[in-house]
Formats: structure tokens, sequence, C-alpha cells
């Protein structure tokens, strides 16, 4: 079951606007619930946040407008739930914070603050539960507006609060056959290989289905000591494979960084082997496709099947799906309690990590990327390829609107152009000697031939509401930390498709400030096989470890490939979530469908 046609109420609480029915008035709410949230300043809030009133008899209203600070004043508590929930499934509000006064007597407010599910439980908040509207169950988006009439936009059997029910999306479904991840660690060499002998003992004659419900860390609760080993296996070959495991001691825990891919770095059916079996990825990778409207299901559609109607390597494909997957694996990772010092992307893999650095909210990095790929298509065909040669030997080669594209390490770069000069140039390359791959793309991006799109990017991009990263980002087209006036500027990101992708300076820079892990959040390992050419990563001083397998495979594969990555994050000393681990071998999505109240497995955290 998708948690798209939800809404998610993240937080609850009481607020006292006054003692005297003087104070009792819809008037008076915005002001101390606002301060209430720790809100003081709307600014600080999302673009498209709203303040929903609803339940005040007294005549007096709030303003329609709060220190910018939208406000809906609606008659009662369950009409302004239920607004708030259509628009926010219309996307007319991204965030909702509802009022509603349910003791008129002691004049205490119930302040409620509601979120689109899907995007609510991929960020990995605190849910209380979802809205339960029975009669608008399975509505989104404009189908849930036509039902709006009157002043109130909403009719008047719909008086009654909705009820708030446990977010359950998912169910207990124990993997059998498939592969899970074990952990273990002692106090020094010794308490290791006990514990690691116990729990060989604990293999013995154990039956596959209880084999996937031993806890991810054994012995359960103990304190994890700095000598670690891990197995990454199935139940037949546990025993070998714990026996086999080579333990490490920690003694410096490296911090982790992200890299995220883009164009060329995408495969059909990459990650789908996460898709419904991680509730944080489902749910991440299902928010961005919600987001991207009519064409949403389409391209799921097409990611999923053997036979996509539109060739993945499409940039109408390619750069949504890219976004949705390497976002999704990048709030996996934080979901397993991950607090990354450092983000990088490659491309369009760099509006992923300024989403998840906070200079963009999802709904509007979406946009953002939708307006790409429309302004892209309207560009005539090109290409990119990929030289094993240095930029400065490259550079005599260039003609027409040939131009250096990516800068991705000593002896790797990209050139892109239109499809008759690009022609022409990899020929002369070959025809020299050197190594010359195209990579999968249909646009001439990073070239001056996109130079039409950037300029129309650039208008488009005006309007949103950008701000200054709130984790170190590092710039791929500057090479540099990501700064105030390049975060804010609207030019800055349109010239992303025109403009050189420096990623080796800019990895330069990231790894010069501290020893990291750096983990490559996206498909085919290219951001890996790039790092683990430099010398901090050949000396060892840093290290580098993808997601994702180097080439398309089976769902298992990817299973495999995720589990391999988080045990190597704990072997650099991260204590990590296990039970939002283990959710890779002990869940699955609800069929499509099944009401949303029933008793399965929570898919985000229960708060109050």
């Amino acid at each position: 079951m998708s948690l798209t046609a939800h809404t998610a109420v993240t937080r609850r609480l009481t607020v006292e606007t006054g003692s005297g029915p003087s104070r009792r008035t819809a008037a008076e709410v915005p002001g101390p619930l606002l301060d209430a949230l720790g809100h003081h300043r709307p600014e600080r809030l999302p673009a498209r946040t709203v303040l929903y009133v609803g339940g005040f008899p007294a005549p007096t209203r709030p303003s329609a407008d709060h220190r910018g600070l939208p406000v809906r004043t609606e008659p009662t508590p369950g009409r302004a739930l239920r607004l708030a929930h259509r628009e926010l499934q219309a996307k007319t509000a991204d965030l909702a914070l509802v009022a509603t006064l349910d003791e008129p007597e002691t004049g205490a407010v119930t302040v409620q603050v509601l979120r689109r599910a899907a995007e609510a439980v991929a960020e990995g908040g605190p849910v209380i539960g979802v809205l339960d509207l029975a009669d608008v169950s399975g509505e989104s988006g404009l189908s849930g507006l036509s039902r709006l009439s009157g002043e109130s936009g909403l009719s008047g059997d719909e008086e009654q609060a909705p009820v708030v029910r446990p977010l359950r999306n998912g169910v207990r479904a124990a993997d059998t056959e498939g592969h899970r991840l074990l952990i273990w660690s002692g106090a020094d060499e010794p308490d290791e290989t006990r514990v690691r002998r116990d729990l060989l003992s604990l293999l013995d004659d154990l039956a596959p289905e209880a084999f996937a419900g031993l806890p991810t860390a054994v012995p359960y609760g103990r304190a994890f000591g700095p000598v670690r080993a891990s197995a990454v296996t199935t139940a037949h070959r546990a025993p070998a494979d714990v026996a086999a495991a080579k333990a490490v001691t920690t003694r410096h825990q490296r911090p982790v960084a992200l890299l995220f891919p883009g164009q060329g770095s995408q495969h059909t059916a990459m990650a789908a082997g996460l898709y419904r079996r991680d509730p944080v990825f489902t749910a991440a990778v299902d928010a961005v496709l919600d987001l991207m409207g009519e064409d949403g299901p389409a391209i799921r559609a097409d990611w999923l099947s053997d036979r996509p109607v539109i060739d993945i390597d499409d940039v109408r494909r390619a750069q949504p799906l890219l976004f949705a997957v390497d976002y999704a694996l990048g709030r996996t990772v934080l979901s397993w309690g991950v607090r990354p010092v450092a983000l990088l992307g490659h491309s369009a893999g760099e509006l992923v990590a300024a989403t998840l650095a906070g200079v963009v909210s999802l709904p509007d990095a979406v946009t953002m990327m939708r307006e790409r790929v429309t302004e892209a298509v309207k560009i005539p065909a090109g290409g990119m390829l990929a030289v094993a040669a240095a930029e400065r030997t490259l550079r005599p080669y260039l003609a027409g609107d040939v131009a250096i594209a990516a800068v991705n390490a000593g002896q790797q770069t990209m050139l892109a152009g239109s499809t008759g000069p690009l022609g022409e140039v990899a020929s002369r390359l070959r025809a020299d000697g050197h190594t010359v791959v195209a990579v999968p793309a249909t646009s001439p991006f990073h070239s001056p031939a996109m130079a039409p799109a950037s300029d129309a990017l650039e208008l488009s991009y005006r309007g949103l509401d950008l701000r200054e990263p709130e984790l170190p980002f590092y710039s791929g087209y500057t090479g540099e930390l990501m700064g105030r006036e390049e975060a804010l500027s609207p030019r800055y990101w349109a010239r992303q498709v025109t403009d050189t992708v420096n990623f080796a300076p800019a990895l330069d820079q990231l790894l010069a400030a501290d020893d990291v892990l750096l983990v490559e959040a996206g498909p085919r390992q290219t951001l890996t096989a790039f790092a683990r050419r430099h010398r901090a990563v050949r000396v060892g001083a840093s290290a580098a470890v993808p997601l994702l397998p180097a080439k398309p495979g089976t769902p298992e594969d990817d299973r495999r490939a995720v589990l391999t990555a988080a045990a190597r994050i704990w072997s650099e000393g991260h204590d990590l979530d296990q039970e939002a681990l283990s959710r890779l071998w002990t869940w699955r999505q609800e069929p499509a469908g099944t009401d949303v109240a029933r008793p399965v497995v929570a898919g985000a955290t229960a708060a109050g």
C-alpha cells in the first residue's frame, strides 16, 4: 500500500491561548501556536506552510496572513483537518499546522502538524499516525478537490474530525531464503572469539524461519565493543560465513560522506530490489514520484518493467529515476542513524545533495528536476563521452559545441556536445589511440548546446525558496565547499546543465578536510571507482564503499549490496539502528488496497 494518498500527523500538543473568554478567539491563535512549536520566525518554515484554524465559536477571525503565513479558518475542527488533508494531497501545501478549539470551556487549543505521509516516513521523523478519512479514502490531488464547495471548501457531511490511526504500511514477512546481516563484537579479541563461538552454537540446527527472526546484533542488548565482525549471509551459509568472518579493531571512527551519481549511472530496474522491501526507501521513491504528478505512475512502470515504453537512457526517465533512487538511498542511510559530515553530488546528483543539505525542499527539488527535463528535451540530440585522458590532453580535440563536461579523476574526463560534432571528436580521439566510451545519455548536458535550457531554467528557478546548507555540501561546479552565494543563486542551479562538473577538485577538497568513509548512494559504483583512484583512498586514509552493485543484477543482488555497505559502515565504528536494518529482511509493503489501519509492521517511529 502506497502512503502517497495519506496524511500523517507528526506532532501534537496543547496550547493555552488564555484563560478568559475574550482570549478564546481564532484571531489570537497564530502567535501562541508558532511560539509553542518553536517557530518564532515563519520564514524558517517550508515555503508552502499553511495554518488551519477550526472550531472557534467567536466571530473574530485571524487575518488571512500571519507574518507571511497563510491562514485558513474553518467553523469546525473536522473541516479544518479535512481541508488541510486535501490541500496537502493537492500539493498546494507542504506542511499544515492545524489548530482546533476542542475544549471551549478551558480555551485549550489542540495543535497538530500534518505532512504527506510518504514524505514524513522518508525523512525518518516521528509519526503519530495517519488521518483516517473513510469518506475520502483513496482520493488524492485534484480529484479530492473536485468535491469542494462553499466558502469552507468542504461539504456539510464532513463536520466530524477524522480519527488518527497508527501508521502501519507493511507486513512482517521473514525472508527465509534471502540474505540478512549479522553483527557481533567484543571488548577485545578473546571476547570477540567467545561471542562468535556462542553465535555459532546458536546457529546449529536453527530453522530458516528462526534464523530470519534473530536480532541483528548477537547477543541482543549488549553494548558494542571495538573489535567487530559481521556476515551478510543466508540461513544455509550462516555457520560457514560467521566462522570465516574477519574481525577488525576500530580505533578511529571515520565519519561518513555521501556521494550521489548523475546521468550515465542509470540502468533499468536500478535499486528495484529495495522497493517494497525497505520502508524508508519505498516511501522516499513514492514521495518523489508522487510529486511528479501524472508522469509519476508512468515513470514507475518503466522503472520496474523489462520492456519500458521510454528507454532508461532517455532524459525523461534517466533524470527523474536517478533523482528518486539517489534520494531514497540517501534517506535509507540516514534512517540507520548515520549523520554524514559531507555531501557531494555529480551533475544531477548535486540536486539530491542539495535536498538532503536543506538548500531546497523535496517538492521544489522535484520541480527543478522536472523543469530541467522539460528544457532538455527541447535541445537537439546530443550525447556524452568518457575518455581515459586528462583534461589538458583533450582540449586540442574540442570542436563545435563539444566541451569538457566533467573532470572526474586524473585520467577520467567526460566530453559532451551535439551528435554531429561529438561523433567527429570521438573518431579523432580513437584514431589517435585514446580509449573512448559513450555515456548513456541522449542530451548534451554540460556543453554550450544546453545554453537555451540554462537561460529558461534561471527564469523558472527565481521563485524558489533557496536556503543556506545545513550540512557541509561540496559543489561539483566550483570544486569548493558550497557557500551562501551559490546556494541561493538561481543562476548557479541553472548553469548546472551547461557548466563543467569539477568532481575531482571537489573530492580533493572533501578528502583534504578529513579522513572519511565515502558511501556512494546510487547505481553502478561509478563514483566509487573514481574515489578509489584518489591518493587519500589508495593509501588507506579514507575509503569508498558503494550501496548498489556495479552492474544490473537480481533484486537479491541489490539487497545484499546494501547490507554489505551497512556492515562496512558498522565495522568503521558507527552504531547503526538495528531495527531499521532488519526491515530489509523482515518487511514487505502491503498489497495495493489494503486498509492502512490493519495490524502490520510500522514503517516509522511512533511518537506522542
